[in-house]
């Protein structure tokens, strides 16, 4: 759905690199041809094949790699490619973990968002904000099926075919050429992801949770999710109601909107949280863009334009444009406490055609090797490919996502949805519209979490909804609270930013109150914005 340069990383990375990731974060929903799924419902119970999964322990040592903390741990469990098929072949989910200071409950197992974002690096990065938690729990996380260290996918050359092929610009202009582009980027990276390609997608993911949650020993499954993670709790939870503990979904995914609706929905929140940014700018005398937020928003509109038409050299030599500043910009809205370094990475701009500073919240450079078959073991971390999040983020909601329009319906609405994109933000709507069009070429995805995930008869979940998120609206929250059924309860973050656990201590607190006590707020509680000192209302 999901920036690397946030002071509290670990909570807020939920973008993508570049252009592609900003136009699909939000977006969602699994990857297997709907021709050849497994019927959902077939597999709730462990059927023959499955006990060697279930009956595995792992097995922890010291994490190996550059910058690793001393004190987290790595392990694995091995999964069945084909939950069809247990008995053939297999691949490995890589794990971490920190283990707890006193007596442990078990573990509560994290998921922080994307798809396609590394949990091991998040936690290795950012685990100090789960430090308390570890008062009760091994604080565990995982890189799901496609991503990292776990048979990660890759497009290979066709990552950069696909950003250029769906440019914001001339891409929208022959759609013809778009989905025959597309169309054979589908192929490429199929070529370079190998077969975990067609068992990627949030219901296997599920199904992987489960194993884990036997392979560490715990009775139910405790859990933390953010973003597109909050989908995969869900998912679980529909999957293995009876296995559900305490479980916290934050800044919670839609799972009925179709990819257009989730791409309005971003839009518009990175237009409001631009805005919101914008306001806040002008009140600085060092504001690049002066002291009146009305000229400041037509200012940025202008500024997109001209450098779509003239872009300037980048730090790399490459042209940068006004998509490319776009992207950046909503990199850096994912948190309020980027908004200092965004104000001087737009004067760097401005004042001397410094694209540094704005570069600095997406990261670049891509790898394609050709991903060689050998069998389930982990992949080594310096041979992960650099196109793994953007092409993990596409292959796991495209395996989501149902919907497959023809050449015929995708030209001829397009029109009309470029207005409706262009009305939800200027600035955002043109970057957002790109999203339509990623799932071209694939197979159709599942209609599983579309159809059947409500109603649930599970213990209780904690579901927070941040008003100000310009990612997941706080309408999904209510939304999907609806659709789950009594056993939800809404937290109300009245702040800003995507997600509330790292950017609101009352947030914070009452989740941990809740995962390590059974501390669960009333229903429709809420969390007042943070002061200037950093503390909340309750």
């Amino acid at each position: 759905m999901q920036a690397k340069q946030e002071t509290r990383p670990s909570v807020r990375r939920r973008a993508v690199t570049g252009a592609l990731g900003l136009a699909l974060l939000g977006a969602g929903l699994p990857a297997a041809d709907a021709a050849t799924a497994v019927p959902i419902a077939a597999t709730r119970d462990p059927g023959p094949g499955m006990s060697r999964f279930y009956d595995q322990k792992v097995k922890w040592s010291a994490c190996e790699g550059m910058d690793m903390p001393k004190d987290l741990q790595c392990g694995k469990v091995t999964v069945p490619l084909d939950y069809a098929r247990p008995k053939g072949r297999t691949l490995d989910v890589a794990l971490a973990r920190y283990r707890a200071t006193g007596d442990s409950r078990g573990s509560v197992l994290l998921n922080f968002g994307g798809p396609g974002g590394s949990g091991i690096s998040e936690l290795a990065v950012g685990g100090k904000e789960f430090m308390h938690l570890t008062n009760g729990y091994d604080v565990v996380t995982f890189d799901p099926r496609g991503v990292g260290r776990s048979s990660p996918v890759s497009c290979g050359p066709a990552t950069l075919k696909i950003m250029e092929a769906t440019d914001a610009d001339g891409g929208m202009n022959d759609p013809a050429d778009v989905l025959k582009r597309l169309r054979d980027a589908a192929a490429e990276c199929a070529k370079y992801s190998g077969p975990v390609l067609a068992h990627i997608g949030t219901v296997d993911a599920a199904r992987d949770m489960e194993v884990m949650r036997r392979a560490l020993g715990d009775d139910r499954l405790n859990y933390l999710g953010f973003s597109y993670g909050t989908r995969l709790g869900a998912v679980y939870a529909a999957r293995f109601p009876d296995k559900v503990g305490r479980m916290v979904l934050d800044g919670v995914d839609t799972l009925t909107e179709p990819l257009t609706e989730q791409g309005l929905a971003g839009a518009r929140g990175q237009q409001t949280a631009l805005d919101n940014f914008l306001d806040w700018c002008v009140e600085d005398v060092a504001c690049p863009f002066g002291q009146d937020a009305r000229n400041a928003r037509e200012q940025v509109g202008r500024l997109v334009a001209s450098l779509d038409s003239d872009p300037v050299p980048s730090a790399f030599g490459e042209p940068f444009t006004g998509q490319d500043m776009v992207g950046a910009i909503g990199q850096a809205l994912y948190s309020r406490e980027l908004w200092p370094s965004l104000e001087r990475a737009l004067a760097q701009l401005l004042d001397d055609g410094d694209t540094r500073g704005l570069e600095g919240f997406s990261s670049g450079g891509v790898t394609f090797p050709v991903r060689e078959d050998k069998g389930a073991g982990l992949t080594d971390e310096e041979e992960v490919p650099m196109d793994n999040l953007p092409a993990a983020l596409m292959a796991i909601n495209c395996a989501d996502d149902p919907d497959r329009p023809t050449a015929a319906q995708v030209t001829a609405s397009l029109g009309r949805l470029r207005a409706r994109y262009e009305e939800a933000s200027p600035v955002f709507g043109r970057y957002r519209l790109t999203q339509v069009l990623m799932c071209y070429g694939r197979p159709k995805g599942t209609d599983y979490i579309r159809d059947d995930v409500k109603d649930l008869d599970t213990a209780k979940l904690l579901l927070v909804g941040t008003r100000g998120d310009p990612a997941t609206p706080y309408r999904w929250t209510v939304e999907t609270a609806d659709r789950l059924g009594p056993s939800a309860v809404v937290l109300d973050n009245r702040g800003e930013g995507h997600t509330g656990y790292a950017s609101s201590e009352c947030v914070h607190r009452k989740v941990d109150d809740f995962l390590l006590y059974g501390s669960l707020p009333p229903d429709g509680s809420s969390c007042g914005p943070e002061s200037a000192t950093g503390t909340g209302s309750d």
